[in-house]
């Protein structure tokens, strides 16, 4: 056997040459056969990779005996990410893909100007006919499935044909949205602004990522300027990054809550929570600054057992009910009938099981104390070796699964309250903290404090600000001197070093319980 045979669920077969130095998911993902998949691309935890060894089943690895039963084990199923890409014959059943959206929100047509907002997991974009949004939609981002968090992403990129995969896969989204929309509006594109952070800048404008990929970390370029993306495209405005983990995402951000109806009042702090956390607090219109810390991509549903991405269907929260829980569903038609929840879903449901006690502080599953805590911790039991809840039918909460969304809380309270330290100010000081990203719409405020990401105070401070990034980078299509103004930002911003701090691992393990830490 001298090839990689794919048997496909259509009944279709595809014969790839090896490849040893990607792995099989990686492989696989390169013929197509797994576009708008959310998956976690090498961390073996979302499952979305499974595969049937047809003859000749590798020796499983540690992370398949959690997500696969013995059964399966024994079948010849396995994860395609946690295998290299050498000779075998493999059987590849139906995928779940996650739906791309688009929002019709004015009837006009006519030449037009497009908003992206180029985040890690996820594509947000905007088509605006003069300063009116007509058209909006989300996808998930083509290049996850060759690394689900930046530094894997990056890993990727590191040869001259890893680098060009990477900016092609969204190139390609960015022509085919295009050609869509000249089509559907019947204009064409006269002006393009693209916001990410600075990893997903220099992959798409196709620039070297030494100096993101490891320390000491630098900017080789800092965003502020038209950049030439494809000849049959505008060029594309870039606003400043302002760090090497705080992009042009933060910048626009900061730009929509300038340009608003109702400006902020210093001090405030911006958090835009994704696959990577960036915080910028303002202390006045000259002062910011500026942190970042990794968060992986649980928050974006990607990278979790049962974890999906925000689309019609996935559950989004939870709320009591006589049978102990009840699941909120995003609605719309959902598409394939696989049961997932969303980053946020996740959340709810941890906060919902602290608050009965079923859920310690540590993230350890517990009896409780009340005849209800009692009930829903019956519905605890070992799931492929680890604890696990059982929040429907087959659906399962593993102890995995929490141990990642501590993780995220950690993160994040360590991001916080550092910042608000470095400037001397206390959570009474704070006039607005405004949550954007993957928490900035559908979280529930109330979770967040059970969870420890706020305090009390903290909490009655925060507002849901919706995708900042997107909204800023309307703006900086559509409003007179908003690009001058984004301009001046790096010059007023200082970046406070969170991972180079010698303490930084002490303070964020302090973090690691379900408690809200100064």
């Amino acid at each position: 056997m001298t090839q990689v045979s794919i048997h496909i669920h259509d009944g279709t077969q595809l014969n790839v040459p090896p490849m040893p130095e990607l792995s099989l998911g990686q492989l696989i993902f390169l013929q197509g056969l797994w576009q708008d998949v959310p998956l976690c691309s090498g961390l073996g935890k979302c499952g979305l990779c499974r595969i049937l060894f047809l003859s000749a089943p590798p020796e499983p690895r540690k992370e398949e005996l959690k997500k696969l039963s013995d059964d399966e084990i024994a079948k010849g199923w396995r994860l395609a990410c946690l295998h290299p890409a050498t000779a075998c014959t493999i059987g590849l059943p139906e995928p779940l893909r996650t739906q791309r959206s688009a929002h019709v929100q004015k009837a006009r047509g006519g030449d037009y100007t497009l908003a992206v907002d180029l985040g890690t997991t996820s594509i947000h974009w905007s088509v605006l006919v003069g300063d009116e949004v007509v058209v909006s939609g989300n996808r998930l981002n083509p290049q996850v499935g060759l690394g689900s968090e930046i530094m894997t992403r990056l890993s990727f990129a590191a040869t001259r044909e890893g680098a060009r995969i990477l900016r092609k896969l969204v190139l390609d989204a960015i022509d085919m949205l295009i050609a869509g929309m000249d089509i559907n509006i019947q204009g064409k594109c006269v002006g393009l602004a693209v916001s990410g952070n600075p990893a997903m800048t220099y992959l798409l404008l196709g620039l070297e990522t030494d100096g993101l990929a490891s320390a000491p970390y630098a900017l080789s370029y800092a965003g502020g300027d038209l950049r030439t993306l494809a000849d049959n495209m505008p060029q594309a405005y870039i606003p400043p990054l302002l760090a090497p983990f705080v992009g042009a995402d933060l910048s626009a951000g900061l730009a929509a809550l300038h340009f608003s109806e109702t400006p902020p009042e210093h001090p405030y702090l911006l958090a835009d929570l994704g696959t990577n956390g960036e915080f910028i607090l303002a202390l006045s219109e000259d002062e910011y600054l500026c942190a970042s810390v990794p968060m992986g991509p649980a928050l974006e549903g990607v990278g979790l057992s049962a974890g999906r991405t925000a689309s019609p269907g996935a559950i989004s929260g939870f709320a009591h009910s006589p049978a102990g829980i009840a699941p909120r569903r995003i609605p719309g038609e959902s598409g394939p009938a696989r049961q997932g929840m969303t980053g946020t879903a996740y959340l709810s449901l941890a906060a919902l099981l602290r608050s009965e006690g079923v859920l310690d502080e540590s993230g350890l599953y517990q009896s409780g104390s009340t005849p209800q805590a009692h009930k829903l911790a019956r519905r605890i039991s070992r799931q492929n070796g680890e604890p696990a809840f059982e929040v429907l039918p087959g659906l399962h909460m593993p102890a995995s699964d929490v141990e990642e969304i501590l993780k995220v809380k950690a993160a994040f309270n360590l991001a916080l309250s550092r910042l608000l330290a470095e400037a001397g100010i206390a959570p009474s000081g704070l006039r607005t903290l405004y949550l954007a990203g993957a928490l900035g719409e559908h979280v529930n405020l109330d979770d967040l404090e059970a969870l420890g990401f706020l305090n009390t105070e903290l909490k009655y401070k925060t507002v849901k600000a919706g995708n900042t990034s997107l909204r800023g980078t309307q703006a900086l299509l559509t409003v007179p001197g908003a690009r001058d103004w984004v301009a001046a930002l790096p010059g007023r911003t200082r970046v406070l070093d969170l991972a180079g701090d010698g303490s930084f691992g002490a303070q964020y393990m302090e973090r690691m319980r379900f408690t809200y830490v100064d």
